[in-house]
């Protein structure tokens, strides 16, 4: 049927996003993919106004040309190479004291939210479920990652496959706990507050806990001139604008032939 083949369709591109999102993290530094993610709101919204028949504002047409122009500034600035590219060098990241130290902290953060703040506060104060998904991003990207440069030794013939694939199951188990506890939390989320407000946060809060979780862990950042943080900055911030006023003001009645009308005052 008509119905199930659209399904199938659905499934079939999310599956296949997926792979390619994984296939990037494995091979691009992660403070380039994870803000270029935003890049299928606008393109979404496009596709959506045309195909669907949906109305996209004055506003959400900006917000995706700040998206585009955000991520064009995001690659130019971007890392060019990678900072761990060996499952041992992996390894010795994750053993970092500093890196244990803000695992440390998120943990203690995630505890303190999911058990005594989210039952209190949840339903009424849009952060605290859009903290919790933030602070598992800080696993979910980074074991994605570490799943990529971990399989790349599973099927070598040497001493260290066997610590590989130690290692690669641990991940996929931190990587399983993180996305079906984020799923739980969105959902809670969704339930309480509107969705394209939640998107919007959810976003810039998200995209920025796992770039810091990322610099911590890979020290990405460490080849990075003051110009091109600089620049990534602002293009972080304008990709940021562009998905507020995408997600945000969707439903504002607004275009620009009101530009076009006469302001009548009365006295």
């Amino acid at each position: 049927t008509k119905g199930f083949k659209d399904l199938f369709l659905v499934l079939l591109t999310v599956a296949l996003g997926q792979i390619g999102n994984f296939l990037a993290y494995t091979a691009v530094p992660t403070v380039l993919v994870t803000p270029l993610g935003a890049l299928g709101v606008p393109f979404g919204s496009i596709l959506a106004s045309y195909l669907l028949k949906e109305k996209l504002n004055i506003l959400g047409k900006l917000g995706c040309l700040l998206s585009c122009a955000g991520s064009v500034v995001l690659i130019i600035h971007s890392p060019k190479s990678e900072s761990v590219t060996t499952q041992a060098e992996l390894e010795e990241k994750l053993t970092n004291p500093v890196f244990v130290g803000y695992l440390c902290i998120v943990l203690l953060m995630l505890l303190l939210l999911i058990f005594w703040i989210a039952p209190a506060h949840g339903p009424t104060n849009i952060m605290v479920y859009i903290s919790i998904c933030s602070l598992l991003g800080s696993f979910t990207v980074p074991s994605t990652k570490g799943i990529g440069l971990a399989a790349q030794d599973i099927f070598h013939n040497n001493p260290s496959s066997q610590r590989a694939l130690y290692l690669c199951l641990v991940l996929l188990a931190v990587l399983g706990c993180s996305i079906i506890i984020q799923f739980r939390y969105i959902n809670k989320a969704l339930e309480c507050f509107d969705s394209s407000v939640f998107g919007a946060i959810y976003y810039v809060v998200f995209t920025t806990l796992v770039l810091l979780a990322s610099a911590i862990l890979f020290r990405e950042w460490s080849n990075v001139g003051v110009v091109d943080f600089l620049g990534m900055a602002c293009g972080f911030t304008t990709v940021s604008i562009g998905i507020v006023l995408i997600q945000v003001f969707k439903e504002f009645n607004f275009n620009i032939g009101d530009l076009n009308k006469p302001n009548m005052k009365t006295d």
